[in-house]
């Protein structure tokens, strides 16, 4: 599956050439914020600059996927077209081993023989060759195949810990929840959220899963607390130099990512009607909203906007709350696009983005309600992952990391269908 899916991503990136990446808006394209924050790093500036020309010093994106790409410029120069072919296959190496911890939560889920064992084929199968699977790979460059990757990974994790798919001897005694499982758990977390810090919201819950089997099987108490708590430091450990260098730069508390109230302002307007197009803040020097946030810095222009935000949201509670209504639509049915090839292409698109989030939510009930082992645990990341977006903005890739259990569980629900028995005619009894 591995080498299927990342041969056909490479094939397709160097044929197609989709590393040659438009140079419109001085390669704005090539990454957008986190690629301008790179050429920053990698040019002397500091991690920096996320719009347009110098701006000083950022928080606007989370580090761990801009200081790749200053890696990869500094060795193939930045926004360069090697530079990119570079990250698109780095993105592919990621996605097509998504497909084989796809087929790990899938056997550990349904069993690794008979219909489990298709259902990890298909799932697996599907994510290394399905079109749809692969477009943030060849074409993005950003951080979702790696956070799709490392998100499905801590899934393996929780669902080893419990015991899920592991042999019954082994699970009664309590073997499952070992210091190595919560050190890479907490690791783990820690790059998620440094790579996308909205996936926060469902870690914590997953920890807590985890914990929960450990006291189902009776183990110790003490020993489940210090590994649960190994993998808390863990976490911290991987945000405290990020944290600190904010602290250090902007004098104020910035956990994850300094944009929170830039974007909820934008999302409360009017005259977004919901779902803000473009940059926040427009790539263009000489724009008044470019001027101030340079004027004032971005800390104290973000707190600015909050204030406003919140001002908004405020006088217009019904607005906002038909805007989050109408997000909650967006993630899961159809992400507005403008129509650039053709009507019938967007149509297709959008049907094949809705069937995906149809036919895994059906999926999802039916495991629920036939006691599949982990089932609860993705019914968190369905409730979890996207509920920060519907207050502030949706994008089609922002649904990636919960793609790969979404796939599982719309082949899971395929095979589970049945022929109905076969009548026979009242003259033949």
């Amino acid at each position: 599956m591995f080498w299927a899916g990342f041969l056909i991503r490479v094939l397709y990136i160097t044929i197609v050439h989709t590393y040659r990446i438009r140079p419109e808006e001085d390669h704005l394209q090539f990454g957008w914020e986190m690629g301008r924050i790179a050429r920053a790093l990698a040019t002397g500036f500091g991690y920096a600059d996320p719009f347009t020309g110098h701006s000083g010093p950022t928080a606007w994106s989370p580090p761990l996927y801009p200081l790749l790409i200053a890696g990869v410029f500094k060795i193939f120069g930045v926004y360069t077209a090697a530079s990119a072919w570079v990250l698109l296959t780095i993105n592919s190496v990621f996605s097509a081993a998504t497909s084989s911890v796809i087929y790990e939560i899938a056997t550990r889920c349904f069993g690794p023989t008979g219909r489990g064992k298709k259902i990890a084929l298909w799932s697996g199968w599907l994510w290394a060759l399905y079109p749809a699977a692969m477009q943030f790979a060849v074409r993005w460059i950003w951080d979702m195949c790696i956070t799709a990757f490392l998100f499905s990974k801590i899934i393996v994790i929780a669902l080893r810990a419990r015991g899920v798919g592991e042999e019954s001897a082994v699970a009664e005694a309590g073997q499952t929840q070992t210091t190595a499982r919560w050190a890479a758990f907490g690791i783990l977390s820690g790059l998620v959220a440094l790579l996308n810090s909205t996936l926060l919201l469902f870690l914590p819950v997953c920890g807590l899963w985890m914990l929960l089997g450990a006291f189902k099987s009776r183990n110790p108490v003490f020993p489940t607390l210090f590994r649960g708590a190994l993998g808390c430091v863990l976490v911290l450990a991987c945000l405290a130099p990020w944290m600190i260098r904010n602290y250090t730069v902007f004098h104020t508390f910035i956990p994850m990512r300094g944009n929170l109230g830039a974007e909820l302002h934008q999302s409360a307007l009017e005259e977004h009607l919901g779902f803000p197009w473009g940059a926040t803040i427009p790539v263009c020097e000489v724009c008044p909203v470019f001027q101030q946030y340079r004027q004032m810095g971005e800390a104290a222009y973000v707190r600015q906007e909050g204030e406003l935000a919140k001002q908004e949201i405020r006088l217009h509670k019904l607005r906002f709350v038909g805007f989050s209504l109408k997000r909650f639509y967006f993630f899961w049915v159809s992400v507005p696009k403008p129509v650039e090839k053709g009507i019938l292409i967007e149509a297709a698109r959008e049907a094949n983005y809705f069937f995906l989030s149809l036919s895994s939510v059906l999926g999802l009930l039916l495991a629920l309600k036939r006691r599949i082992p982990g089932a609860v645990l993705f019914a968190w990341a369905f409730a979890l992952v996207p509920f920060t977006y519907y207050f502030i903005t949706v994008q089609a890739r922002f649904r990636h990391p919960l793609e790969p259990i979404m796939t599982i569980l719309t082949v899971f629900l395929f095979q589970s269908a049945t022929k109905p028995p076969k009548t026979v005619p009242s003259n033949q009894i």
